[in-house]
């Protein structure tokens, strides 16, 4: 094939259409989770996150709702993937070889998100969110109706066991209703259900049983059964971390925040330096994002130990 700017833009476009048929077709669901926030800059500021307003008897003026003192600020990073094509490999008609590392380039920019949200609960125990605090921390601070600031924990120790009804208890059945006592600051339960329980591989088979059978190891009845879907994630680093979510609201318990969706890019001008020192040209794709966390009171987690 004769490398010149018709036959590039041919190749570019055969690798674009690769990259786009893989990015559509590959698997994803950090959705489950996760809120995507669109970002205008550089940064997005979550303060706002402490302002949670409820509606309440309107009686004298409007209560406002002010922002907490700490600040909250998830900054965007840049991200690619990109595929080297070397000039020989044009002129010998050789492109297919680089078909499966286009497809793979875009298989991965679709899983950007699910990466992320992933990163964000490995992290969970030990980074903070809008308060102040670790995201899964025992001392997240709650004023009550008369402005006394109170610890809640949304973090456990206990390992998810389906053995028996004591253990499934003290694991899920604590969790559970941990999230549903949620009150906001003035001392009103939130009305939070929980929806969710992800678990890492060490936990599969007691969050299968758990959610999905009737019956407990032990063979007595399951009070969990059907009450939450299951979601296995096998990114988890720690896999015996287990959390539970609510994902039934506008808002979520993680944040994609997208600057610049994945987008295919192409460096092709035979004046550029790669090819004119390399004898290369490149294929590949940028994007602009970052993960965050959001209403802490949305998930509660345990890695099974303190």
């Amino acid at each position: 094939m004769l490398v010149n700017k018709a036959n590039l833009t041919a190749v570019s476009i055969s690798l674009k259409t690769i990259f786009n048929k893989a990015f559509d077709g590959a698997p994803s669901d950090w959705t489950d989770t996760a809120m995507k926030v669109p970002s205008g800059s550089s940064q997005n500021d979550y303060s706002w996150l402490s302002r949670f307003p409820k509606m309440r008897k309107w009686l004298g003026d409007k209560v406002i709702k002010a922002l907490s003192a700490f600040k909250y600020t998830v900054v965007n990073d840049d991200f690619e993937a990109t595929v080297e094509v070397d000039r020989n490999d044009i002129e010998d008609d050789q492109i297919g070889l680089y078909g499966p590392q286009a497809q793979e380039a875009g298989y991965s920019s679709r899983q950007l998100p699910d990466e992320l949200i992933t990163e964000l609960k490995d992290g969970a125990f030990a980074n903070v969110c809008y308060d102040g605090q670790y995201f899964y921390d025992t001392d997240h601070p709650v004023k009550n109706a008369n402005g006394i600031v109170s610890s809640v924990s949304n973090k456990g120790t206990a390992a998810l066991s389906a053995a028996t009804l004591i253990l499934a208890q003290a694991s899920l059945g604590a969790a559970i209703k941990a999230i549903m006592n949620f009150t906001d600051d003035e001392g009103r339960k939130l009305g939070l259900v929980p929806d969710m329980l992800e678990v890492g591989t060490d936990n599969m088979e007691a969050g299968e049983i758990l959610c999905n059978n009737p019956k407990l190891q032990d063979d007595t009845p399951n009070p969990y059964y059907k009450k939450l879907t299951l979601k296995i994630n096998p990114r988890l680093s720690n896999s015996a971390q287990w959390m539970v979510h609510v994902t039934n609201r506008p808002l979520k318990p993680f944040i994609y925040q997208e600057r610049k969706a994945p987008v295919f890019v192409s460096q092709t001008s035979m004046e550029a330096d790669d090819v004119f020192m390399r004898k290369k040209y490149k294929f590949g794709a940028e994007a602009r994002a970052a993960g965050g966390y959001g209403l802490w009171q949305l998930s509660y987690g345990s890695t099974g130990g303190a």
